[in-house]
Parts: C-alpha cells; structure tokens; sequence
C-alpha cells in the first residue's frame, strides 16, 4: 500500500513539475541571467534563516524525515524543476548541519577534540562550498546544438589545424595526420600543420610524404603553449583547430563546430568534449571500461555544459577551434602557468569575449595507460589551476561576470581537495585510537544532522550528474589522487612559479600484470591506519557503553567505509597487461572479405585500430589462421580494399591483422574508421545511470577485493623489503671492511 501512495505522488509530482518547466522559455534564461543575481540574494537569505532557525532534535529528526522522504519521491522525476528543488533541499539540510556544528559541536572538551575537530571542520567548510558552487555551476546545463554554415562554402574561413607533439612515437601521431587531411574543408581553406618540439628525422620525412607542413623552433621554451605561439606567428589562417597528437578528429567535425562563429564576432572559442577510446587506469585495471563513466565524463558531459550557460567554457588544449585575432590580442596561448589552456580561456573571458562548448564528440584519443602516467598527468592540472589561483585569481580584478568567477573558483578549488580528502580518511581514528571526539556532541545529534545532509547531497548529485558519474565513485577518484596533488597544490600557492610542463606518455605496452608499489604506498599506510583504527574500535566496544557506544559505532562504519574507499585506491594500482599495440575503437558496420580465390563472406565489424580489425562473419568455417585475404570496407559511395592476415579464429569470430598497408591505404582506414562522423556519437556517455545503493554496492565489492589482495601480499612484499634492506647493510659493511 505504501509503495502504490508513493508511486502515486511521484506521478502527480512529475505532472506538475512538467507544468512548471513548459511556463519557463530556457532561451530567456539563457539570454538575460540578470534575474539570477537577485535570486541568489534572496536564496542565501533564505538558507541562513534555515540554517539558523532553531529546533530541539525531535523537530530536526521531523524535518530530516519530511525532506529526506520528499527528495527520494521525486529524484526519479527528469525535469529541471526537479533539479533545482533537490538542490534547495541539499543546501538547506547542508547549511544546518554547518551551523550546527560551527555552533554546537565547539563548546567543550579537551584541547585534543578541538585540534583534530578543528582539522574535520575546514574539510567540511571546503567540502561545502565546493557543494555549493557546484549547484551553481550546473544549475542550467545549456545543451548547445550545432549550427548550419553558410550555404556557400567560398564564404567559409580559412583553418590552420595544429598537431604539437614533443617525444610521442610515429605510431601514435599518424592516425591524427591523416584524419586532419580528410576533414571535410574546402582544400584551398584548411592546412594542416605538425609542430614537432622533438624535431625529429622521421615526423619530417613523414610529413613531407603525406603532404602536411612539418613545423620546428630552436628551442623548446614554454612547452606545448611556446609550440603553438611559435606557430601561430609563421601561419594565417583565421582559426586555429588544435588537436593533441593522439586525439584522432573526425572529418565532420569543422563543419559541426563552424557554424556557431558566423555573425557571433565576439565569440572567440569552441570547445568539444575529450573522447578516450582507450580504457583508463581506472577503467582498465578495475574492469570498468563502458560500465562505470571515466574520471572525465562529468567534466565534458555535465560541467562543461554548465559552464557554457555561464558564458564560461573552458579551453581544454585540444579538440577546439581558437579565432587567431582573439587569441593574439591575449598574446596567444598563456605561458605564466602550467596549465596554459583553461589560463588561456580566462584571459579571453577577462577581454569580453565569449566561449562556446558542444557536447558532441568529434575525435577520440589515447587514455593514460599507467596509474603513474595518470597521477603525473592530475598533478601537472592540479599545480596549473592553484598556480592561476595565486597569480590571475577569478575571484579578483575585471572583465568577469558572477557566473564567471563561480565556474572558474570552483574548478580551481576542485584541486585542492588533497588536505580535505586526507582528513575524511583518517578522521575517525582519532576517537578509536585516542579517544578524541573530532564531533564533540552525541551520537544521535550527530547522526540526526549529518546522515540526512548527506544523503540529500548524494541524491541531488546522482540525480545532477545522470550517467556521468556514479555515486560515490568520485570519492574512488579522489582518493587515489589525494596524496599525490596535495603538495604541488600547496606549494603552488606559496611559489606559483615552482613546476614545469610534463609531457603524458600515451601509446605504450605493459607486458605483464604488476602492482605499483611505489605509487600505492601512501594509501596502503592510511589503509593500514585505519584497519588499527578498526582493531582499537572492537576493542572499544567492549570497554564503552551508552552514548560512547555509539559514537563508536559510527566511527567504525565511518573507518570501514574508508578501508573499502582505501581497498579500491590499492586495486587501481595492480596494472593490468596491456600487449596491443594499437588500442581498438568500436564500430558496427557491414564488410565483406574475399580469398584469393575470390570466394567472398560477408561480415560485420566489431572493433578496429591502425593494426587490424574484429569480426562477425557470417558461415564462417573455411577462413584459418594466417590465412591471407582481403578486406572490403565500405568509405562513402566507393569502396576500398586492404589486406589482412588472420590473427585468430575462434568460430565466427575473426581477428584480422593488416598486412604492409601503404600510405594511401593507411588514409583510407582511417577515412572509413577513426574520421567517420557518426563513430564516436553511439560510445559517448554509455554507462547506464545508476540507483546509489547500486553503485554503493559495486564500490564495496571492488573495495573488498583490493583489501584481500593487498592482505594475501602484504606478508610477501615486507620480507622481499626486509631482505633488501639486509643485503643493502651487509653490502655497504662488507665494502667498508
């Protein structure tokens, strides 16, 4: 009976928030968001008077209840009515909590409570107004379509189209050399340039045979943002498309981003997601890959989107058109900061001038392969955003709307959640071990302000957020990275100056499964920490009775739900192999393959790479391995045909390997493969969205796993450490003697 009254509401409740958003035209809140300003005054007001209004704790039991009940009534509604009441409801239950604990948590108790209270405090005051302006931020994703260019192509713009690469091998830039030259342009109005800081024999010998400019400089100065200055002085198209040597292009994709320049002179950038085909370090080593959204999907799924309602979209380094006028008037790419392209965006902002970003993906490239390539990858972003922090704040000087300052702020402080994370981890030790109440008030207080602000936090962003990142999994993130991006981060703010460029590895093997001990270190000893943390909390249960009872209670769920956060953080490390050389995209279509015979079977695509293809064929029984054929690929009204080896045969399925393709050959693969306008569109945001429970429920099996495997290893890798250690002391002995 429940179940169908609360079935009920929420239909009745989805009928009126649907009235409520057909009254409101989105293009007029797009164009004047002056309303907003004022309605943010009245909101704080509104939240303080809330926050401050007091209640005994049977009334915020009944409040709790009432809002907690309502927003999982209505979290299954799609609507942004929905969104932004679960949003007023999340900030209110929010700001309650804060003040309570500001007010009431700080009264008494020892110095010890106050110094590790104090430490919980400023991580749940950044941990808030990151909350905060997040809503903010995304409160209206705006949603860009593309729009049409002129009919006439002789109107169309010239393009320069920028590949900079420093020491990445040949293999892995090819596939975005020849996909910038089949970009559906006007031949007399595209040019496709590779800027090589590696200046290397074989790019220039490649270039040359290709058809495409091969570009140098005497030196390396400013990385990646001085390679594209240089360039820009020495060419003239009026737009600059950039693409990082690995980010493969479609040939549509000048055409989908074009339009939106013509009759918009101020606007100065377009943005389009980052695509990865390849599994990150996350999606490979814990089996994720296309079923839990990677680390970027909310960025180019969802923030960016907030962003562009802002008037505030990012530039991201690559997959983006730049209007070479705008960009020279801020002296080209910026080069005070290591993160040059968002530090770029700001200064284009700071001039008046507009972004753009289209959540349509238009190219593809190459995840990091390792954790450590990843971890160096986050903290050259983290150092770049807290060095743009100290240097150019958005909070301070001119030429930046509200909204603009909020997105800016808030991607910065998103980097510095280092010091906040650490805290969350370790936390409840502090009581199970000394005793100190990090929360000086009682278990039920504490359960009765802090369970329902999170899990009205949690609903509001899993209903925000969609498919593009499921709940708690940003916790999984943060952790592994948290020990990593904490230092760069605080000495950026003291030396902004302190850190140069590195380059991301991208292309490479792993031969064999091994875990990384070296970079799982930090997190193994606070996994470590709080299992001691656990030991002391059973201990305590049998010492402590009524409240302190439960205070441990809810500190050992607090420790446990660390230790499968932690277990999660261990199993990223275990890399996975990683054998092909080429990494395969996904694509369905019709094919047929024909012997030397002639006798021919059709087929259905299943995967490609620059190395060889997947197969379905149909009454497949005769094709074996290395056996010899032919590929017959289908590439607009013509077709074309490659040679291929078979690499493996197991019934239906095929593995083809090509055999000695020649240049022209290798620009019809990737015509009909990475450059097809539709590939990219069906593998962007798969992951279905997930129930929090759901996910809860994933991360404790995942964090479960990495504790047994790091317990079933711990024993091993402390002798092997040991035995190092006293072979290293009697070889230094024996050499002193």
């Amino acid at each position: 009976m429940f179940n169908t009254l609360f079935a009920a509401l929420r239909t009745r409740t989805a009928d009126v928030f649907e009235s409520l958003t057909s009254l409101s035209d989105q293009s007029e809140l797009i164009d004047d968001k002056k309303f907003l300003i004022p309605a943010f005054v009245v909101l704080a007001s509104a939240f303080f008077f809330f926050a401050s209004l007091s209640m005994d704790l049977n009334s915020q039991i009944i409040l709790s209840v009432v809002v907690v009940l309502f927003a999982l009534m209505i979290r299954r509604i799609a609507s942004p009515i929905t969104r932004m009441v679960l949003i007023f409801l999340s900030i209110v239950l929010s700001s309650r909590y804060l003040y309570w604990r500001i007010t009431e948590t700080f009264n008494e108790g020892m110095a010890i409570d106050y110094a590790f209270g104090f430490g919980l405090l400023v991580a749940e005051l950044y941990a808030f107004i990151v909350l905060i302006f997040g809503y903010i931020q995304t409160i209206w994703p705006l949603k860009r379509l593309p729009t049409p260019l002129p009919i006439d192509s002789s109107s169309w713009p010239t393009v320069d189209i920028f590949i900079p690469s420093y020491n990445e091998p040949l293999e892995v830039v090819k596939p975005t050399i020849l996909a910038a030259m089949a970009i559906d342009w006007p031949a007399d109005k595209i040019k496709v340039y590779v800027l090589d800081d590696g200046r290397r024999a074989d790019f220039r010998e490649y270039c040359e045979t290709v058809g495409v400019v091969h570009v140098t400089r005497p030196n390396n100065f400013h990385a990646k943002a001085g390679n594209i200055n240089a360039a820009l002085e020495n060419t003239s198209g009026e737009y600059v498309a950039i693409f990082d040597c690995d980010h493969i292009p479609t040939r549509s994709f000048l055409q989908v981003v074009m339009g939106w320049f013509s009759g918009y002179p101020k606007l100065a950038m377009i943005q389009t997601p980052h695509h990865f085909f390849s599994p990150d370090p996350f999606e490979k080593n814990l089996k994720t890959f296309k079923k839990v959204p990677n680390e970027g999907e909310l960025f180019y799924g969802l923030i960016q989107d907030g962003n562009d309602f802002w008037n505030a979209s990012f530039f991201c380094g690559s997959c983006a058109v730049i209007r070479r006028t705008h960009l020279l008037e801020v002296g080209g790419i910026a080069v005070e900061t290591v993160t040059e392209d968002a530090h770029t965006a700001l200064k284009l902002h700071r001039k008046g001038y507009d972004t753009a970003y289209l959540a349509v993906p238009q190219a593809a490239g190459l995840a990091t392969e390792s954790l450590s390539g990843h971890v160096g990858q986050r903290i050259r972003w983290a150092r770049g955003m807290a060095q743009i922090f100290r240097t150019d704040n958005p909070l301070l000087g001119k030429g930046l709307s509200f909204g603009q300052r909020i997105c800016y702020v808030n991607a910065m402080m998103h980097f510095f959640y280092g010091l906040p994370r650490i805290i969350f981890l370790t936390a409840p030790i502090a009581y199970l071990v000394f005793g100190a109440h990090v929360i000086y008030a009682s278990a039920i207080e504490i359960a009765t302000y802090a369970i329902p602000f999170l899990i009205l936090a949690n609903t509001a962003n899993s209903h925000i957020q969609g498919n593009y990142r499921h709940s708690f999994w940003n916790e999984v993130y943060e952790t592994v990275l948290a020990w990593y991006i904490l230092r760069p981060t605080l000495y950026a703010l003291v030396n902004p100056k302190a850190g140069g460029f590195n380059v991301t590895a991208k292309g490479g093997l792993i031969e064999k499964t091994y875990f990384d001990l070296k970079i799982s270190g930090p997190y193994i000893f606070i996994l470590l920490m709080n299992l001691a943390g656990l030991t002391f909390g059973i201990w305590r249960l049998f010492t402590e009775s009524g409240d302190e009872f439960l205070t441990t209670v809810i500190n050992m769920f607090w420790t446990g739900y660390n230790v499968l956060l932690l277990g999660a953080s261990v199993l990223v490390a275990r890399e996975s192999i990683q054998r092909r050389e080429h990494p395969r995209g996904q694509l369905d279509i019709d094919v047929s393959i024909q012997t030397p015979d002639e006798r021919a079977y059709k087929a259905k695509v299943l995967d490609f790479s620059m190395g060889g293809l997947g197969l379905e064929v149909e009454h497949q029984g005769r094709l074996q391995k290395d056996q010899s054929l032919f590929i017959v690929m289908p590439l607009n009204e013509r077709k074309f045909v490659l040679p291929v080896r078979v690499a493996s045969a197991n019934g239906n399925r095929l593995g083809l390997q090509f055999d000695n393709l020649s240049i022209e050959q290798e620009k019809n693969l990737v015509n009909a493969t990475f450059a097809r306008a539709d590939v990219w569109v069906d593998s962007w945001a798969v992951a279905s969205r997930k129930l929090s429970l759901s996910s809860l429920w994933s991360i404790v099996q995942i964090g479960a796993f990495g504790n047994i495997y790091l317990l079933r290893k711990l024993p091993r890798w402390i002798w092997i450490g040991l035995k190092q250690r006293v072979f290293s002391i009697l070889r230094i002995r024996v050499k002193d003697a």
